[in-house]
């Protein structure tokens, strides 16, 4: 049993009190390492498996300097910035960030795209301590002059490895630029892959490595298993198992947007409380579903990849895969959604034998394989390929299918139809012989 408390780590008491109050209490294993390295001045480079409490990892030390600083910020110059690769992960990192600040009298900005400018750029010009913001806009702020980071000297990245994903590599590097030279910086990421390491190389100075978890680990707390069901058969075997006694709350991931809608558009069919969440959904719809989803008005939450990094939902009981992913650490994200804070959960893939590839690959990367459920038989491997984005038509891959017996009248098989209906109308008209035709 872990004995160590947040005082214990260094962090000032009036701080400490605040987070007891809303909850938090015995550090988790990120959080012991990484908040007293960087209380010293430190550099951390993170490696930890989703739901492993990485926001107050980084944001309890932040607020620590910032408190120990004094002051204020000047306007469109915050002294702590937080990036992170999307809108729901900035509004929760956010979120929780102002829950740790209550009563010291920092303030924060949330900045990101998808919405007016001109709100964000109103409370940056009033001042403020804090900035948590997506890549995108934040550059395009940048380039206005909305706001600058000279007087930035407490720097996170979030999800590293989901914002190079994403394509935010030259404007993290051009928003790195910017800040001050004695910034303090730290870089948390669920992979560590070529490509973190060496934007890590480029932004950290000596810092101190955490791994608390092997990469592509996932929690323990988290029952696994395989349903073996073929495409056509999805959508009814998702309604029964969202009709189980011990689903109470479940997110049912899809791999793409069109998938989405049209799982929720049955599931609403079927009778279940549902919304949905991708990319091409306004921030608006898409704040209202996570808020009904957390308030219990929605069941069901129906999502793309988007939703499986950051959205700290308590109590979520299930996760099912109604496809698995391309990227397999996708998956290890997704399952993080159920399983946290010390809760146990589920993860239920309905597997069709078409993605034994994706599962062979994610099998590799959690270093174990996925059970079959209690009572399910694996289902022989199918010499075709269901798309579900394609309502469910099969697409043929007889590779070793004989091929067509050449035709005399075209030499390819069937004749081409136009070639076949000029045949029909010489014949109706009385045409030439065949002796007589002109050659093609």
């Amino acid at each position: 049993m872990n004995d160590m408390t947040f005082l214990d780590l260094g962090l000032p008491a009036g701080l400490v009190s605040v987070i007891n109050k809303a909850g938090f209490t015995t550090p988790k294993p990120i959080q012991e390492q990484a908040i007293p390295v960087q209380l010293e001045g430190r550099d951390v480079l993170g490696i930890a498996q989703t739901g492993s409490g990485k926001t107050a990892a980084f944001g309890l030390p932040l607020i620590t300097g910032l408190i120990a600083e004094g002051g204020r910020s000047l306007p469109k110059a915050p002294r702590g910035l937080v990036l992170a690769p999307t809108r729901e992960l900035a509004v929760q990192i956010e979120e929780t960030l102002r829950t740790f600040l209550r009563g010291s009298g920092l303030t924060t900005v949330l900045v990101f795209g998808g919405v007016p400018r001109r709100p964000q750029v109103n409370k940056l010009a009033r001042g403020a301590d804090i900035v948590v913001a997506t890549p995108g806009r934040l550059k395009e702020l940048l380039d206005t002059k909305c706001l600058t980071l000279a007087e930035t000297r407490w720097l996170v990245l979030d999800e590293a490895d989901r914002m190079l994903d994403m394509g935010f590599i030259r404007d993290v590097r051009r928003i790195v630029k910017a800040t001050a030279s004695n910034r303090r910086t730290a870089l948390f990421s669920a992979t560590m892959d070529p490509d973190v390491a060496e934007l890590a190389n480029g932004l950290l100075r000596d810092p101190v490595r955490i791994d608390v978890a092997p990469q592509g680990t996932t929690i323990e707390a988290i029952r696994q298993e395989l349903l073996p069901t073929p495409g056509g058969s999805k959508r009814g075997r998702l309604a029964n198992v969202l009709k189980g006694d011990d689903v109470t709350r479940a997110i049912v991931f899809t791999r793409t947007k069109r998938s989405a809608d049209r799982v929720a558009k049955n599931l609403t069919t079927d009778g279940f409380a549902v919304a949905a969440i991708h990319g091409n959904k306004s921030q608006n719809a898409r704040q209202s579903a996570l808020r009904g989803f957390r308030d219990g008005k929605i069941s069901v939450l129906v999502a793309t990849d988007i939703a499986a990094r950051g959205n700290d939902i308590p109590m979520i009981s299930h996760v099912i895969n109604y496809e698995l992913p391309d990227e397999p650490d996708s998956y290890v994200h997704r399952i993080g959604r159920t399983g946290r804070n010390g809760a146990t959960g589920a993860a239920l893939t309905l597997f069709d034998p078409g993605e034994r590839a994706k599962l062979k690959a994610i099998e590799k990367l959690i270093r174990k394989a996925i059970p079959l459920a209690e009572g399910e038989i694996e289902l022989p491997q199918e010499d075709t390929k269901k798309s579900p984005d394609e309502g469910g038509r099969t697409k043929s891959r007889n590779r070793n299918r004989k091929p067509r017996r050449p035709s005399a009248r075209s030499g390819r098989g069937r004749p081409a139809r136009g070639q076949k209906r000029a045949e029909k109308g010489r014949a109706g008209a009385g045409s030439a012989p065949a002796s007589m035709t002109p050659s093609v």
